[in-house]
């Protein structure tokens, strides 16, 4: 290691070790064709100024799970590509699929800085075209590259100033009651809230050390097996009123993550239960007749996991090894990350959305959730083999979005306005 190299932190050795070597792809729609030159210019102004865009990963061979990052003079040539495309292709969406695809199926040069970007200068159905960038998840994760978007960035309606975070608004504090009832009262509620926090550190300890041993999910149609982070991903998503999340966040007075979990958990049911249903219909010759009742199992055990942010270890291989072992015993993986809080303009032209995606994880299905101003953009990252139609799954989030909003407008639970700026 050069006496100039920056070690690299420990999410990122993570992010080399073989059982967890991932890469980020996202999708930025534009709502104007790509200006390639004036693209170019923009990023060697504001992306080659990061350190990291502009640094080599230099991995130790003769210490394992030791990498550096070392500055190197980048070549924007090498990093950005510009297919010859036909603007009048059939099925631009279906085109735009296949080529991100084939891209998670090649791994980055370590010559060069770990990223890349690719300029698709074809209308699809969300935007007139797409800016696809493949970055090594040892460069950071999604909040971080969120925030460098955000730094390239500026508003739409005032070139001169940057995008707005949403923020989350803080409660009123109530003054508390004097006296001894008072007093009796906050020492009662702090007790409860310590042996509840107390209770639940012991359980969820209990649970992750069992998932990391034995504690499996059911085996459902999109459970994956040995291998599963080699296995050709699809990436599709779908973009969905945030509006209507939001409505039903208020209406339930919950978070918007819980709302994104409990959408991906009803979308989920009714895809396995059409799933179970086919397979039904196949054991019995071909029959053809709808049952009334769930084709679901039983006892079913469906988990999500998350990336958690490591502390400096010196056995990066032990964390790897915990890391992928949850990966492998859980269904699928979920993220939301929060956007700008309206339209910008990325790299000099106006922005429609940002699709961000990864692949690398032992999951079959990695859903991820991503706002940007008054939209909700759900990203999946699909098996083919085992989720061979995940458009199906995009519809079945939709609808089951759908439904919820409904049925808390007709219990009545929507009050005042719908709507709110916290995320």
């Amino acid at each position: 290691m050069s006496l100039n190299d920056e070690p690299a932190s420990p999410t990122a050795r993570l992010m080399q070790a073989p059982s967890f070597n991932l890469c980020i792809l996202a999708l930025f729609g534009y709502s104007t064709k790509i200006d390639v030159n004036l693209f170019k210019k923009c990023l060697e102004q504001t992306l080659l100024k990061h350190p990291r865009f502009s640094s080599l990963l230099v991995v130790n061979d003769k210490k394992p799970g030791k990498c550096s990052w070392r500055r190197t003079k980048v070549d924007l040539e090498n990093h950005v590509y510009v297919p010859d495309l036909d603007p009048d292709m059939e099925n631009p969406d279906e085109f735009v699929e296949d080529f991100t695809s084939g891209l998670s199926r090649i791994p980055l040069d370590y010559a060069k800085p770990l990223w890349e970007v690719h300029i698709l200068n074809v209308k699809t159905s969300d935007a007139n075209s797409v800016v696809i960038f493949k970055v090594h998840h040892s460069m950071g994760d999604g909040v971080s590259m969120i925030s460098l978007v955000l730094a390239c960035s500026k508003k739409l309606s005032d070139p001169e100033s940057l995008p707005v975070m949403p923020s989350k608004k803080r409660k009123q504090k109530q003054k508390p009651n004097s006296g001894l009832v008072g007093l009796m009262k906050r020492l009662f509620v702090s007790v409860w809230i310590i042996l509840v926090v107390i209770f639940n550190t012991l359980i969820d300890s209990a649970l992750f050390l069992a998932t990391i041993l034995f504690l499996k999910d059911s085996k459902t149609p999109i459970k994956g097996g040995r291998r599963v982070d080699r296995a050709p991903k699809r990436f599709v998503h779908r973009i969905v009123s945030l509006d209507d999340v939001k409505l039903v966040k208020n209406a339930m007075n919950v978070s918007i993550n819980d709302v994104v979990l409990g959408v991906a958990e009803a979308g989920l049911t009714r895809y396995l239960n059409r799933t179970y249903d086919t397979a039904q219909k196949h054991r019995e010759n071909g029959a053809q007749v709808m049952k009334k009742t769930r084709a679901l199992p039983r006892h079913l055990r469906l988990r999500s996991a998350v990336i958690f942010n490591l502390r400096p270890t010196p056995a990066i291989e032990t964390a790897a090894a915990v890391t992928s072992a949850v990966f492998r015993n859980t269904t699928f993986g979920i993220s939301n990350v929060a956007g700008p809080l309206e339209e910008i303009s990325l790299f000099g032209h106006p922005l429609c959305y940002i699709a961000p995606s990864v692949h690398g994880f032992p999951h079959a299905l990695i859903i991820h959730c991503q706002t940007y101003a008054n939209k909700l953009i759900i990203c999946l990252a699909a098996d083919e083999n085992l989720i061979p139609n995940p458009h199906q799954l995009c519809d079945d989030l939709q609808k089951s979005l759908q439904i919820i909003k409904e049925t808390v407008i007709k219990r009545g639970l929507v009050k005042g306005s719908p709507l709110c700026e916290t995320v």
